[in-house]
């Protein structure tokens, strides 16, 4: 079974190589697909620098500028689809997530889950090192997701996920429409309708130590509407895997 780790970056030159050295040197064997946006810090060449030592384990894919966090992952999941990998896990590069928890994640889809998700919510509220005033913001959202999509998760927003290769390719893939934070609600919405196992596995999210967040208010208010226009438009679609899965 194969295992592929998707992160995508923009201006993580502070970390990408200890998490890259991380990854590979955990007890199951993951390897990792950096889609890097044109990062003007040099993560790309960072990554491209390491790739020899990491022969047949490391890559990338290269866009031109900034071009959003769900096209980042689309690309990375049909290149995983492409290339056979049976497991495809979603994570920062800023160690907010915890590599280490990437076995509990690929534990999970072996006993059961077709995704298993990395949940701050699922035991209390587990984030250190945030503000009191993004805890509550994360969670609300998270709440106010649960209530307009009446999905049993708590951690609808999560961003650390492992998917089987049968759910990327059950969903089609080209009409996932929200690009921002709000695509993560709208994957696991579609595995969701399609009738997929959806686990939660309780994790620890700590904030970033070195470079800087990616969050702002913009991506929050594209959400709150996105996930309203989701919901609306649920309405008058049929879910139907796609086929083949």
């Amino acid at each position: 079974m194969s295992n592929l780790v998707i992160i995508p970056t923009y201006n993580e030159k502070d970390n990408i190589e200890r998490m890259i050295r991380k990854v590979m040197s955990l007890s199951n064997s993951y390897n990792l697909l950096v889609i890097d946006d044109g990062s003007p810090d040099g993560t790309g060449a960072i990554v491209k620098n390491m790739m020899q030592e990491f022969a047949n384990r490391l890559f990338i894919v290269e866009r031109k500028g900034k071009l959003g966090l769900g096209t980042a992952y689309i690309a990375g999941f049909n290149w995983a689809l492409e290339h056979g990998y049976d497991y495809i896990f979603e994570m920062d590069a800023d160690f907010s997530h915890n590599p280490e928890d990437l076995n509990e994640l690929y534990k999970a889809c072996l006993n059961g889950a077709d995704v298993a998700i990395g949940s701050r919510y699922i035991k209390g509220v587990n984030v250190v090192n945030w503000p009191m005033g993004r805890v509550l913001m994360s969670y609300f959202a998270s709440a106010y997701v649960r209530f307009i999509t009446r999905m049993k998760i708590m951690d609808t927003t999560a961003g650390f996920k492992c998917y089987k290769a049968d759910v990327l390719k059950a969903i089609n893939l080209e009409e996932i429409r929200l690009k921002g934070y709000g695509f993560q609600v709208e994957m696991k919405f579609t595995a969701w309708k399609l009738g997929f196992n959806i686990i939660e596995v309780p994790i620890v999210f700590t904030e970033r130590r070195e470079g800087v967040s990616k969050m702002s208010g913009g991506i929050f208010n594209e959400a709150f509407w996105g996930i309203l226009s989701l919901k609306f438009r649920s309405f008058f679609k049929k879910y139907k895997r796609q086929e083949g899965t």
